[in-house]
Parts: structure tokens; C-alpha cells; sequence
């Protein structure tokens, strides 16, 4: 059990990669702290958790308030007494150029993607430090290193948070704290699904056109991530600091010819 017993908070854990890692997380023993601002999705979550024999609670988290942010971290607090685990996995897309995104859009996925790590750290951070034990990790993507088109604001975010996670491990690592980053590629989660057929004529050759852009020929699944944050989650990963870890089937250091 690789995670016996460690107390881990995971945003945006209502469906997706959060979700997946959250029901991974309760499998491997953990005390998982669902959080998500779509309360059904969350406590649908934490249900299958404790169905399967896990320990789970869901507890309201709206990642780009201050208020409900801390109130996320002390809930924890007061139910456990400590954290020892922080997913920041809460994150919307954004699409278009830049001339094409209104201020309106561009603030919310800087707000979601940026504050959304900043928040819950900045109140859960305190706590490790007294510790001088714990885990972050930060949701990146591979478009950090890559250009693609039509990704102007989402690719400004996951840049900006993997920036975010080197100076972070800095600053913490005197406490026994680290913090690293997950940069997946193309991952087949219900929103990509739902992008895809409603922005494409054709869905399916839009999907076969992406994988096109993976040496592994096909896209990712929750699942694939899952099992990386479970390996930074626990205690395998102790000296690694700082570190991109990259799911992405090969975009970034491979071109097919």
C-alpha cells in the first residue's frame, strides 16, 4: 500500500484525471480529501472511494477563492491533522489566438490554471513546513515545452506553473517539502470527449489526427497520469525535486517521420 495512511487532498477530483487519481489514491490506502467545485461529481467520487473500502470525504473547494481555498486546507486540518499530500489538479482549456480571446476568457483560465495551484499551496504550505514533510504536485502539460496551435491562454498557464513548481521547490525544500509537476499530452478525459464533438464536424477524425501527434500512435487515459501523481504522491519518488515528469506518448522529445 504505497500510500498507506497519507492524508491526500486532490482538486478538481470530480471526474477526469482527478477522479481517476483519486480512486487510484484510495486503492493504495490513502485518506483521500476529494475537492471540486461541482459538489455531485465530488461526492460521487468520494462514495466509490469508500464503496471499494477506501476512506474518502469530499469537501466543497472553488480553487480561485481565497475563502473557500483555506477552508479546503483547514477542514482538512481539523479532520485529520495534517496534509501530507497536495494535487493541484484543478484546470479548464482555453482556445483560440491571442487576438481572439476576450479579457473575460483569458482571466478565467489564468484564474482557474495559475491562482488555482497558488491558492490551496499558499494555505496548505504552513502546515507541511511545520512538518518539514510533504508532497505538491502541480498539474503542467507538455504544451509548456511545445507550441500548438489555438492554446494561447492555456499554454501561458501550464508554462507559468511549471515555473511556479521550480521556484516553489527552492523556497521549500529546506522544510522536506517537494514539489514537482506532471506534464501529460493529449489525455482522452469526458472534457476532450466533449471538445472534440462539439467543435469538430468530425470527432473521430479530429481523435485519429491527434494521434497522430504521439509516437505511441494513440492518446492517453486518465488512468496513465493516475499512476505518475500516485509515484510523486509516495515515497518512491523522495529525491526527486523540482522534476517535469512527462505522460504525454512522446510529443515533446520525439517526431514521427
Amino acid at each position: 500500500m504505497r500510500l498507506q495512511d497519507k492524508v491526500c487532498i486532490i482538486t478538481g477530483a470530480g471526474s477526469g484525471i482527478g477522479q481517476s487519481s483519486a480512486l487510484l489514491f484510495g486503492r493504495e490506502q490513502a485518506i483521500v480529501v476529494v475537492g471540486d467545485i461541482d459538489r455531485e461529481n465530488g461526492e460521487e467520487t468520494a462514495r466509490q472511494i469508500v464503496s471499494a473500502g477506501g476512506r474518502a470525504v469530499y469537501i466543497h473547494a472553488d480553487v480561485t477563492s481565497p475563502e473557500s481555498a483555506k477552508a479546503l486546507i483547514d477542514e482538512t486540518i481539523r479532520l485529520y491533522g495534517k496534509i501530507d499530500v497536495l494535487f493541484n489538479n484543478a484546470g479548464i482549456s482555453g482556445v483560440g489566438m491571442l487576438h481572439e480571446i476576450e479579457p473575460d476568457a483569458w482571466d478565467r483560465v489564468m484564474n482557474v490554471n495559475i491562482r488555482g495551484v497558488y491558492l490551496p499551496s499558499k494555505y496548505a504550505l504552513p502546515h507541511m513546513m511545520e512538518r518539514k514533510a510533504g508532497s505538491i504536485i502541480n498539474m503542467s502539460s507538455c504544451i509548456a515545452e511545445i507550441g500548438l496551435a489555438l492554446r494561447a491562454s492555456y499554454a501561458a498557464t501550464k508554462g507559468a506553473v511549471l515555473a511556479l513548481t521550480k521556484s516553489m521547490q527552492v523556497d521549500y525544500a529546506p522544510y522536506g517539502i517537494r514539489v514537482n509537476a506532471l506534464l501529460p499530452g493529449t489525455i482522452m478525459t469526458p472534457f476532450v470527449e466533449n471538445y472534440l464533438k462539439n467543435s469538430y464536424d468530425d470527432p473521430e477524425a479530429a481523435v485519429q489526427s491527434l494521434k497522430k501527434r504521439q509516437l505511441s500512435g494513440d492518446l492517453g487515459r486518465p488512468d496513465d497520469v493516475a499512476n505518475a501523481a500516485l509515484f510523486l504522491a509516495s515515497d518512491e519518488s523522495k529525491f526527486m525535486m523540482g522534476s517535469p515528469l512527462y505522460i504525454d506518448g512522446g510529443v515533446v522529445f520525439g517526431k514521427n517521420a
